[in-house]
C-alpha cells in the first residue's frame, strides 16, 4: 500500500483522479475498481466529497464531478490572470480568422489547454479545455518545450515519442533542429503532427516583450486549408504581443 493510499487525503485524490475527459460518469463499483480501494472506503470517501459539493450524483445513479470542484479550479491563479488578460487579444484574433483559437501552460512534461474559442464552421479538434497532452505531440506544445529549461527538453528527447500521425516527427535529432527554429522564428507551423485532418500555427507568450515564455497561444484550422498558414502569422503575431505586453504591465505593476 502506498503511503498516499494510507491518508485520508490520500484517498480524496485518489477517488477524484479517476474522472477525467475519457471517465466523466462512474458508478460507486467503478471508482472502487479504478483506485483499488474497498467499497466500503469507497463509499464513505464519495459520500464525503458528495456532502461537500466536489461530487454529484446523476440521474442514472453514477457519480460525476460537482460544480463546487469546478468553482475552486477556475480560481488558480496561475491561469486565471492568463486567461483574462488573454481573452480579448483570443476574441479579435478569432474574428479576424474564424478559426479555432487555443492557448495552453506547460506543466512538467506536459501542456494544459488553459482557454480556447471555436466558431461551429471550424475544424473538430481533439483538443478541449482542461486536457493534458505530452509536450512534444502539438504544435503549441512545440513551442512550450522550445522555451522549457534544458533538463525538461532532454527528459522528452530520451523518451520515446508518440507518432500520432505518419507526419509526427519522433527523430530526437529532427526534433532538436525544429526546437532551434522555433527559437528563431518565433511562429511555428505544426503539419498534422496530431491529427491528420489538422494544421496549427503556434507562437509564445511572453511576460513582456523579452520575459519568460508564460503560454502559448495557436490557430487551428484544416489541413485542407494548409496554404493559408503564412497568411495567420502576422494577426496571431499581433494577439501573442498584445497578451505579452499587458501580462508584462501586470507584473511591473504588482510588483
Amino acid at each position: 500500500m502506498s503511503t498516499t493510499r494510507s491518508t485520508a487525503a490520500g484517498k480524496v485524490l485518489e477517488v477524484l483522479s479517476v474522472f477525467g475527459r475519457e471517465n466523466p460518469s462512474q458508478t460507486l463499483s467503478e471508482i472502487a475498481q479504478r483506485t483499488g480501494l474497498a467499497l466500503s472506503t469507497t463509499h464513505r470517501v464519495v459520500a464525503e466529497l458528495a456532502g461537500w459539493g466536489a461530487l454529484e450524483r446523476g440521474e442514472d445513479g453514477s457519480w460525476h464531478v460537482g460544480l463546487r470542484l469546478w468553482e475552486i479550479a477556475s480560481g488558480c491563479p496561475r491561469t486565471q490572470i492568463l486567461r483574462d488578460v488573454a481573452l480579448p487579444f483570443m476574441q479579435d484574433l478569432y474574428e479576424a480568422t474564424h478559426e479555432n483559437v487555443q492557448l495552453a501552460v506547460r506543466e512538467g512534461t506536459e501542456l494544459v489547454f488553459v482557454e480556447r474559442i471555436a466558431g461551429h464552421r471550424s475544424v473538430e479538434l481533439l483538443t478541449m479545455v482542461g486536457t493534458r497532452f505530452p509536450v512534444g505531440s502539438t504544435g503549441m506544445g512545440r513551442v512550450l518545450l522550445a522555451h522549457a529549461p534544458l533538463e525538461i527538453q532532454e527528459e522528452v528527447l530520451e523518451s520515446p515519442l508518440r507518432a500520432w500521425t505518419p507526419h509526427t516527427v519522433t527523430d530526437p535529432k529532427t526534433l532538436r533542429t525544429q526546437l532551434d527554429r522555433i527559437r528563431r522564428e518565433q511562429v511555428f507551423v505544426s503539419d498534422r503532427q496530431l491529427s491528420e485532418s489538422t494544421v496549427a500555427v503556434a507562437a509564445p507568450v511572453r511576460i513582456g516583450r523579452t520575459g519568460p515564455v508564460d503560454a502559448a497561444l495557436g490557430i487551428v484550422i484544416t489541413a485542407r486549408s494548409a496554404d493559408r498558414t503564412r497568411g495567420l502569422r502576422e494577426p496571431l503575431l499581433r494577439a501573442v504581443y498584445g497578451i505579452s505586453d499587458e501580462l508584462g504591465r501586470r507584473t511591473r505593476t504588482t510588483a
